[in-house]
């Protein structure tokens, strides 16, 4: 049973006016499908690709507790395009434990970028993030996480409330296993005013303004200390104008840390 709140969930067809007023939205599983038209099955079918994601080699606190991998693509004029793998990489303004630094991971699996329904995922969150924005080329940063609790404890966001240095955050539940804990809070970058829920259904999605919200996840434990525990999750990001990098002109100050 869920042991915080559930999150307060948007319908679709409110989408536009939740994410102008408040600058996030939950959209269940169901609206997710619907958005993408990427029916329930056709997600489940990549679970499997999160077994295979290796270790993190940037995690600075210590950890062993994280796994990914890295994509970018460039969404325009209807068409996605996988650009050259390349590097992710923050500014310390926006991540000041692991920014600074080109931080290079392993890629996307060939399966997945070449799945059709992996271009209507990125499309359809495009719009969103067009909606937000204005239509324009969307530079997209992929990345599959699982957090595990090897050691006891696993830190979905290790650097703590932060942005991403992007104008729309997507982060999708891929799937809980055996813990407890993972409450994720979203909170006015402004002021006060916030929210704290739990993800538990799988392939449902968190969309966050950036500009507007801060974001983290609190540490998971497993329930059975003698089993395997992870949570797995797919975060996109879409940002205007280029992919963030240490010559792309970044903001002089910025709120927060990011992955």
């Amino acid at each position: 049973m869920p042991q915080h709140p559930p999150p307060p969930l948007t319908a679709l067809d409110d989408l536009p006016a939740q994410l102008a007023g408040a600058g996030w939205a939950v959209l269940d599983a169901a609206s997710l499908a619907r958005l993408s038209g990427v029916a329930a099955p056709q997600l489940a079918a990549w679970t499997p690709l999160w077994d295979a994601l290796p270790p993190d080699p940037h995690l600075r606190d210590g950890g062993r507790y994280r796994r990914r991998r890295h994509g970018c693509f460039v969404v325009a004029g209807g068409s996605v395009r996988p650009v050259p793998h390349r590097a992710h990489w923050q500014p310390v303004e926006y991540n000041a434990l692991h920014g600074g630094f080109e931080r290079w991971f392993e890629p996307l699996p060939d399966a997945l970028v070449a799945d059709p329904a992996w271009a209507r995922l990125l499309l359809a969150l495009a719009g969103v993030a067009s909606g937000l924005r204005g239509e324009q080329p969307w530079y997209v940063e992929a990345h599959p996480f699982r957090i595990d609790t090897e050691g006891g404890i696993g830190r979905p966001t290790p650097e703590g409330a932060h942005r991403d240095g992007v104008d729309l955050v997507a982060v999708v539940l891929v799937g809980r296993h055996n813990v407890k804990g993972g409450e994720t809070r979203v909170f006015d970058a402004r002021g006060p005013q916030g929210l704290r829920f739990v993800l538990h259904e799988p392939f449902s999605v968190l969309l966050l303004d950036d500009e507007r919200v801060i974001h983290e996840t609190t540490p998971i434990q497993p329930l059975d200390p003698d089993a395997p525990a992870w949570r797995d999750t797919l975060v996109l990001t879409y940002r205007r104008g280029s992919f963030q990098g240490p010559d792309a002109g970044e903001p002089a100050a910025a709120t927060g840390a990011g992955r």
